[in-house]
């Protein structure tokens, strides 16, 4: 599936399931992590393909598994306002395929914090889950230089001008924050799984964007870290929620 973003293709991985009856099914868009240096933005994402394949076929799901720009053969460099702006173009022509009845987010780390902003942004957003998600991205705007030479290294940044303007560049790391968007998204329902031991992104940014959400269910796993993606025991609840959104009004 190719989504045209900011004049850019993203190539993303659908999944869909065997039979989609009249009234369409829920719809899931997938939004993965920051690269790692052991994997790189080129594989980044790619063990997603797999949980969009499931989901579609055991719980009748269309799916989306995205990569951002930068990332799994997506055009353009990393820039935070343009990943937020592919995960908010990923949802608008997932809410425009005829089969699909309702949008949700999944969305892991980096992407847990999207997938709220998006949902901030957009109605077409039923509802959230959101795995490890920082509550703003101070660590990042501390030290921005740092941050660009990562995304370099990892390949999430190939163009040695990009940025044109670094400090625009820099500015949308202190702009951003799942903190603020929860508060605008608190009409909508929010979930959030955080490993108790999670060493990466502490398990207070969790209760912080709960609260400011107001009501959304926050879940510690205790004795997982951070790549709960890996933890049979997460993937388990996230499933079960799928579960529990699809039967609100019948949509996911």
């Amino acid at each position: 599936m190719q989504i045209e973003c900011d004049g850019l293709t993203l190539v993303n991985h659908v999944a869909r399931p065997e039979r989609v009856p009249a009234a369409g099914v829920p719809g899931l868009v997938i939004c993965h992590g920051f690269p790692t240096a052991a994997i790189g933005a080129e594989r980044s994402g790619q063990s997603y393909h797999t949980l969009a394949d499931r989901i579609a076929r055991n719980k009748g799901c269309v799916v989306v598994a995205m990569h951002y720009r930068g990332c799994g053969g997506s055009q353009g460099n990393f820039s935070l306002k343009g990943w937020l702006n592919d995960v908010c173009a990923t949802v608008e022509a997932l809410a425009a395929d005829p089969s699909v009845a309702s949008v949700s987010v999944i969305g892991f780390g980096t992407g847990g914090a999207l997938g709220i902003c998006a949902a901030a942004r957009s109605d077409l957003v039923r509802s959230v889950a959101a795995v490890a998600p920082p509550a703003d991205f101070g660590d990042w705007s501390g030290d921005p230089a740092l941050l660009l030479e990562h995304a370099r290294n990892v390949g999430a940044v190939t163009d040695a001008s990009f940025p044109e303007d670094f400090n625009s560049w820099a500015e949308e790391l202190t702009r951003i924050k799942a903190s603020d968007a929860a508060a605008k998204m608190s009409d909508r329902p929010l979930f959030i799984l955080h490993g108790a031991d999670d060493d990466l992104v502490p398990v207070f940014d969790s209760r912080i964007i709960a609260d400011a959400h107001g009501s959304a269910e926050l879940r510690v796993m205790q004795g997982a870290g951070h790549l709960l993606r890996y933890d049979p025991r997460a993937v388990a609840i996230l499933l079960g929620w799928v579960d529990r959104q699809r039967y609100v009004g019948s949509q996911c």
